[in-house]
């Protein structure tokens, strides 16, 4: 497939919602990593899923707000829940988030075990359809990102626990239902990962490598016809693995003549 006229309206949308998605995620995953609560995005997603799931089995109309609702109010209940035992179980928060996870994950195959295209929706829900992204939720999602980083960047030292749980609870919950679980968690991830031993401009770095990730999987997933979400994943994990190697050979000392 060539990058025609119709390509280019498929990938602007997608490539928008990848860079949305990046802009509120990067700081976030660097905020998880130095919690050491790597997996609580994977947990939070999850639930948010678990209530999108459920939402559309009472029926609801899958983009009407009914379904957002349920889906904050899941995602901000696991969030309440991950504080709770944050404050009172610290050293065993990692296990609580997997066991979390698991549970929301079981309630999520089970609602959809009885559907038959249940399949189908919680492959969506995992990998995401980012190619058919509708360009007029964009404006809302930015909107919402947007709020969710002047909150970060403004008053993150005086939000808390709390604070950041439900912060982050809103972040997943749109971003599951805009690129699927897979993305979230590479975007949080894999580009605080990359730098996380960076001491200048790592913002700057987090960023493109997020960006770069979007940018090659969505146009590989398009020349070769790949699924965009695990392109778009292994795309990032290249571009961050190659940042990595050419950061770590600047920070060898030279070696004596």
């Amino acid at each position: 497939m060539t990058l025609d006229a119709a390509t280019y309206h498929i990938l602007w949308p997608a490539l928008i919602a990848g860079l949305l998605v990046t802009a509120t995620h990067v700081p976030l995953g660097m905020q998880v990593l130095e919690r050491g609560i790597v997996f609580i995005d994977l947990a939070i997603a999850q639930i948010a899923a678990l209530g999108v799931i459920v939402a559309d089995y009472l029926g609801w109309n899958p983009t009407g707000l009914a379904v957002q609702l349920a889906a904050l109010s899941a995602a901000l209940a696991g969030a309440a829940l991950l504080t709770w035992t944050d404050r009172h179980w610290p050293e065993v928060q990692e296990a609580v988030i997997g066991v979390v996870f698991v549970l929301a994950s079981s309630a999520a195959i089970l609602i959809l075990a009885k559907d038959p295209h249940g399949g189908e929706s919680l492959k969506d829900l995992l990998s995401g359809q980012i190619l058919w992204v509708h360009p007029s939720r964009l404006p809302i999602d930015a909107l919402v990102y947007g709020a969710i980083l002047a909150v970060w960047f403004g008053a993150r030292e005086r939000i808390g626990r709390i604070g950041f749980y439900g912060l982050f609870a809103c972040a997943v919950t749109v971003s599951v239902q805009l690129v699927g679980l897979y993305l979230v968690f590479s975007t949080l991830v894999i580009p605080a990962l990359a730098t996380y031993y960076s001491r200048r401009l790592r913002y700057l770095k987090a960023y493109s490598i997020g960006a770069a990730g979007y940018v090659v999987g969505l146009v590989a997933s398009v020349l070769i016809d790949l699924p965009s979400g695990p392109a778009i994943v292994c795309a990032m994990a290249i571009v961050a693995v190659a940042y990595f190697a050419f950061a770590s050979l600047k920070r060898q000392p030279a070696s004596p003549s």
